[in-house]
This record gives structure tokens, sequence and C-alpha cells, in this order.
């Protein structure tokens, strides 16, 4: 495992530990219906949260656990800010997490 795969594996722990912290963290999956979405963000099937954990957490652990080549260019965080700010859900920390990822992957 390359460095850059070990600290994206270390970041995505550590977005998982916060989404279970703030009790984002669901015990059952969506349906595979809700997951095949080819909405940006599955916007028209799951919430953000959901998504996180569903879709976007999974698709980078493969990429890492594979070693192959990750995303060039990611932009989660400003997704994040809009989904959090009218809920009453101290997500700073999380959006923190996951701009260290999107800095991460888009090599800034």
């Amino acid at each position: 495992m390359t460095n850059r795969h070990l600290v994206v594996a270390e970041a995505l722990f550590e977005l998982e530990r916060e989404m279970r912290s703030l009790e984002l963290w669901e015990s059952q999956s969506p349906s595979r219906e809700a997951l095949a979405s080819s909405q940006p963000f599955a916007v028209d099937t799951l919430r953000f949260p959901q998504w996180l954990q569903f879709i976007f957490i999974p698709r980078l652990y493969q990429l890492v656990e594979h070693r192959s080549s990750l995303p060039v260019d990611c932009g989660v965080a400003p997704m994040a800010e809009e989904y959090f700010r009218p809920l009453s859900v101290n997500s700073d920390q999380l959006v923190n997490q996951l701009q260290e990822i999107d800095q991460l992957l888009s090599h800034k």
C-alpha cells in the first residue's frame, strides 16, 4: 500500500468515527434501487450521510484496498456544508474531515 493510500484509509476511518459519534451511521443499508442512483451524491434517493456511508466511503476503501488509482479531484466538503447548514448537528469536525479527504485526493 502506498503512503497516499494509507493516509486516505486513515482519513476514511476518522470520517467513519466522526459519523458514528454524531449518530449518523446507520445499521441497515438502503435498498439496491436507492444505491443505484445516477444523480450526484444520490440526492434523489439518499440523505447525504447515507451517501457517505454506503457509496463514498466503501468506494474509496475499495480503491485503497486494491491499490487502485485514487480520484484526482474531490469536492465533497462543500456538499456537507450545504447539507448540514440548516440542521442542528455539530458537523464542524465532519466537514473538516471531508475537507482533508478532498485535499488528499485533489493533491492540494
